[in-house]
Parts: structure tokens; C-alpha cells; sequence
């Protein structure tokens, strides 16, 4: 038999994955305690007891993915079956195909709607820092940090762009993946 605390951590986790998955597939709007409670097949006051509000419900969602990121991250930078900038390059990649895949979560991941977003901010931090570590082994410069903030801001913004369909165009004459690989080539050198 499972204990309290078992049983507690398990409804936790199924609530999360069914934000994640409401989140998903309707946006933001998708997303409502009564909803998530409804998903995950527990009662219609549980997620109130895990969760005060949507807000911090979508939180702990973007917090869990920022630390998934920050795992990823890690292995990444271990991984010495590929060449640094490889690896580089990966990283990035990875940012990017988040932002393809959910869009909704992203966008959440970087502009918290909690007005307390401490455990966001925190899961933030150690991915950050781990990329800022893939940075700082995958380059030549004297300055990783205002490389990997470059980097992660082309990243963002080839996301951006990506997702307004103003990226691929006739205009621009190239992919993200093209433009994420020429401002590696650029900045990382």
C-alpha cells in the first residue's frame, strides 16, 4: 500500500503532466485547476491542494521543464563523443526545437505569470549555468558570458521569428537552423 506521502507525489505528477498536456495542445486558456483535475482523473479538489492557483500551477510546469533543460544540458557537456562546438550547437538546437514543439510552454518558461517566481527563476539559473558552462568549454573567448547571453538571445529570437512566420521567408533566404549555425559560427569562434 502507498503512503501518504507516495500517494501525494504521485498526484502531484499526474497533475503536472496533465497541465503540461492542456497546456499543450489549447494554451494557456486550456489550462484550469477543474480541467487539470479532470485530466489527471483525481478529485475536483485535489490539484487546490497542490496547487493555490493556475498561475502556480504553470510555474511549477515551466520550472520542471527548465530543469529537465539543465539535465540535458549536463549530458550534453559530458559527452565527449562529440566535438565541443557540437555540442554547442546542440544546445541551441534543443532551445529551439522546445520552442517548436511547445510553444505555450516556452513562452512560460521566459515570462513567468507568477508574480512569485522564485522556484522558475531557480530552475532557470542552474540551466543557464550549465549552458554558460557548454560555452565556456565550446569556445575561444575571453568574454563566455556575453557569448552565451548572445547566444541565447538569437536563440530566442530565431524562436520568435519561427513562430510569427517571419522566419524562411523569401526575405531572409534561410532557416533557424541556418541562422542558429551562423551565429555559433560568429560568436563562438
Amino acid at each position: 500500500m502507498a503512503t501518504r506521502a507516495e500517494t501525494a507525489a504521485a498526484t502531484r505528477r499526474a497533475l503536472l503532466d496533465a497541465a503540461g498536456s492542456l497546456l499543450d495542445s489549447g494554451g494557456p486558456d486550456a489550462v484550469t485547476l477543474r480541467a487539470v483535475g479532470a485530466a489527471a482523473g483525481v478529485s475536483r479538489g485535489a490539484p487546490y491542494g497542490h496547487f493555490s492557483t493556475k498561475d502556480e500551477l504553470l510555474t511549477a510546469v515551466a520550472a520542471e521543464q527548465w530543469a529537465l533543460t539543465a539535465e540535458r544540458l549536463a549530458a550534453l557537456r559530458a559527452d565527449e563523443r562529440l566535438a565541443p562546438g557540437a555540442r554547442l550547437e546542440q544546445a541551441l538546437t534543443g532551445w529551439l526545437q522546445l520552442a517548436r514543439s511547445r510553444p505555450h510552454l516556452y513562452v512560460f518558461m521566459f515570462a513567468p505569470p507568477s508574480p512569485n517566481p522564485d522556484a522558475l527563476i531557480a530552475a532557470a539559473n542552474e540551466a543557464q549555468d550549465e549552458f554558460l558552462a557548454l560555452v565556456s568549454d565550446s569556445t575561444q573567448t575571453d568574454d563566455p558570458l556575453r557569448v552565451a547571453a548572445l547566444l541565447l538571445a538569437t536563440t530566442h529570437g530565431v524562436a520568435g521569428l519561427e513562430q510569427a512566420g517571419q522566419l524562411g521567408t523569401t526575405k531572409w533566404g534561410m532557416t533557424g537552423a541556418e541562422l542558429l549555425g551562423l551565429a555559433i559560427g560568429r560568436l563562438a569562434s
